[in-house]
């Protein structure tokens, strides 16, 4: 079985544990690992802009002494013409080692995975997850707070549409004592099926409105933008635009070992005079974010015991009632879902829909 690194809620505590591990060493050490890809190519597949996951990517593959091909434009590849992500991943995982894809639609990296001869790497699908951000964050909480377990951590934003948010709630929810304190919106609270996750994990969370009111609870604040491209409409996101936005006078109400942490890029929820704070970490962040893409490049070229989920699937051909769901576009992939009672779960986006 392929090591593919679609959620990381498919890889074990122990699993997590040692990429963060790590990426420590790398962090103390890089001349060792200078060349512990010497003769592998990644290919980085962005059918969304990036600057840092991107980028990330191939400076971490070049760090470790390995070559980078790939696109970030689909408009200059043969998706341009029509081809399918079936089409793209046979021909590029006979080209590369390894590959990183960032796609708009849901599931869509569940869905390269079926077709491909190499790992893929989920760089980010629609607003559903993004488990590289989120290895990035736990690196980043590790040597920042010295621990990843009992934090008080807000989340504050578009928690509705942020695969960041879903990501990290996912894992972080496995860690004893750790409390979310999410802030939004109504219009922008975050989905049943991660409450889900927290309830299963007996995770305590609540949701509040008020980012001032949040922030003498936090150890950790995770602000994320009003993410433009998920909205319908202009109407809907200038409704949006500006409603939780970080400035000095909050951060005053906030503890003195607080840390900030945002995935970036920022538009306008962190204001400039907050970067001088020594609590707010976001830059260095990035930076942490290549040492752990970097561990997870060398464990996944050298694993290979990942498996997907083993339970029952059933095939329902009326489909994923998610609209964004990559089987919307990608008419070809098999209506796969994962039973849960009454409940069918899809195996791309985990949307869920009453079973037949």
């Amino acid at each position: 079985m392929l090591n593919h690194i679609i959620d990381l809620e498919e890889l074990s505590f122990s699993d997590l544990q040692e990429i963060v591990r790590l990426a420590d060493k790398i962090m103390k050490n890089p001349k060792e690992y200078s060349e512990a890809c010497r003769g592998r190519i990644l290919a980085t597949l962005f059918y969304e802009p990036s600057t840092r996951t991107q980028m990330s990517f191939q400076t971490a593959m070049l760090r470790l002494g390995g070559q980078t091909i790939g696109f970030d434009n689909p408009m200059n590849s043969s998706v341009a013409k029509g081809e399918t992500i079936k089409d793209t991943i046979k021909i590029v995982s006979g080209y590369a080692d390894i590959i990183a894809m960032r796609h708009p639609s849901e599931g869509s990296a569940k869905a390269a995975s079926l077709y491909s001869s190499v790992p893929i790497i989920n760089g980010g699908d629609g607003g559903h997850l993004h488990p590289t951000q989120t290895l990035t964050d736990v690196v980043t909480l590790h040597h920042e707070k010295g621990r990843l377990n009992h934090l008080n951590i807000g989340l504050c934003g578009d928690l509705k549409n942020g695969r960041t948010v879903h990501s990290l709630i996912k894992t972080m929810s496995h860690f004893e004592g750790n409390k979310f304190i999410l802030i939004s919106t109504k219009e922008l609270g975050i989905p049943q099926y991660i409450k889900d996750v927290m309830n299963r994990s007996c995770c305590e969370y609540i949701e509040v409105k008020s980012l001032a009111e949040a922030m003498p609870m936090l150890d950790v604040l995770y602000m994320t933008r009003i993410q433009r491209e998920r909205f319908p409409s202009e109407e809907e996101y200038i409704a949006q635009q500006g409603v939780f936005v970080l400035d000095k006078e909050k951060l005053s109400l906030g503890k003195k070992d607080l840390k900030i942490l945002h995935p970036l890029p920022r538009v306008d929820e962190i204001t400039n005079e907050v970067d001088n704070d020594p609590r707010a970490v976001y830059f260095k962040q990035a930076v942490y974010g290549m040492y752990a893409r970097m561990a997870l490049i060398l464990l996944t070229l050298q694993d290979a015991k990942y498996t997907y989920y083993t339970g029952k699937t059933i095939i329902d051909n009326t489909g994923c009632t998610n609209s964004r769901c990559i089987t919307h576009t990608e008419t070809y992939l098999p209506r796969k879902f994962k039973a849960h009672g009454d409940l069918l779960e899809c195996e791309y986006c985990d949307a869920r829909k009453l079973g037949q």
